[in-house]
């Protein structure tokens, strides 16, 4: 179980290209190139958009670390109905609500990655994790040793901002670090969920 919940659109790619349901079912092969894009200002965090045609496989803030990744050289731009699907989450997540939707999503990393974006999307809405808590949570469920540091690379290289919540990773002593769409944006994100949680 890669990516975990009961939706059955949720699915996970690991590192031979292989995709995976929820249920831990590989279903197929896939395809290299993803080539959809779109972009849209939202509470003033201008951000892009990727599909393979039916999953969001990328959301970037612009000018993030990795933004893109994975994109051909011209992407087209086209309406998706995952992409309506998509802006419809980000506004109910930027009004300060939990969104309880979420749209079809297509990850694409290592296995180990896969491992570590399941466990960021475990952490509530309001709630943050530290580096080692999560990588302590993952040496529990894999039998592995893993590390703090592991945990933020792969954290780093989080294809879905947001929606897979690496901005809820802090430092050990609750300092905020290491955020691909910069330590700014991770501050306001956060605030923005502790006023809508009361925390």
């Amino acid at each position: 179980d890669l990516l975990g919940g009961s939706d059955p659109r949720q699915i996970a790619v690991s590192g031979d290209g292989a995709v995976w349901l929820a249920s831990g079912d590989r279903i197929a092969v896939a395809e290299p190139d993803l080539t959809l894009r779109t972009s849209f200002p939202v509470n003033e965090m201008p951000l892009s958009l990727a599909s393979d045609g039916e999953n969001l496989t990328g959301l970037w803030f612009d000018g993030q670390r990795h933004f893109g990744a994975g994109l051909g050289p011209d992407p087209a731009e086209k309406d998706l109905s995952v992409f309506r699907e998509t802006e419809r989450w980000l506004e109910e997540f930027f009004s300060g609500a939990c969104p309880e939707r979420i749209p079809p999503l297509r990850l694409s990393g290592t296995v180990f990655q896969t491992a570590v974006w399941k466990a960021l999307r475990s952490i509530p809405f309001g709630e943050t994790r530290t580096y080692g808590q999560l990588a302590r949570l993952l040496t529990e469920q894999t039998g592995k040793p893993v590390s703090a540091r592991a945990v933020g690379t792969a954290a780093g290289r989080n294809p879905i901002s947001l929606i897979v919540p690496c901005h809820r990773l802090v430092g050990a002593d609750g300092s905020l670090t290491g955020y691909a769409g910069g330590l700014e944006r991770k501050k306001r994100l956060l605030e923005l969920e502790a006023d809508r949680s009361g925390r």
